[in-house]
């Protein structure tokens, strides 16, 4: 029998252009609607570098090239209930990346977690209405801690 958080692995890009992040709109279970980064789980087997490129590509419609590693972002939360399960403590293990697109079509995700992507000035985040992680992500872009990491959890 395991103990502890269930873990969840995934990987996000921070895509940055001419002053705008790319963002995608994320659907949470009880119908709130909040920007995040493109990416997400990694599948079994799967390299974190290709889950970036392939949940970007997915989220959005953009091919990607992943420039660099930002950092990780580490976040234990408290149980969360779940569909047909027992609630369990979630650790949220995120590799944030840096990219830049290099092809695609501006498009919505189709039958995913999110349902719209857009561009949006990066001085107007502060406005949206966003995950957590986006804060974190661009505080990782703006001050490049040679870890990767912030010392204050980037909370």
């Amino acid at each position: 029998m395991r103990s502890g958080p269930r873990l969840r692995v995934a990987a996000y890009a921070v895509c940055v252009e001419d002053e705008r992040i790319l963002l995608a709109r994320w659907v949470s279970r009880d119908g709130r609607k909040r920007w995040t980064l493109p990416g997400g789980g990694m599948d079994p087997g799967e390299d974190p570098f290709d889950t970036v490129v392939r949940e970007v590509a997915e989220e959005t419609g953009h091919t990607v090239e992943v420039t660099g590693l930002l950092g990780v972002d580490s976040e234990v939360r408290p149980e969360q209930p779940r569909p047909l399960r027992a609630p369990a403590e979630l650790h949220a293990l995120r590799l944030v990346y840096t990219a830049e697109v290099t092809g695609g079509t501006l498009r919505p995700e189709t039958g995913g977690s999110t349902d719209l992507a857009a561009w949006h000035p990066l001085d107007g985040v502060p406005e949206l209405p966003r995950v957590p992680l986006v804060d974190t992500a661009l505080r990782l872009w703006r001050e490049r801690p040679a870890t990767g990491h912030l010392a204050d959890g980037g909370r």
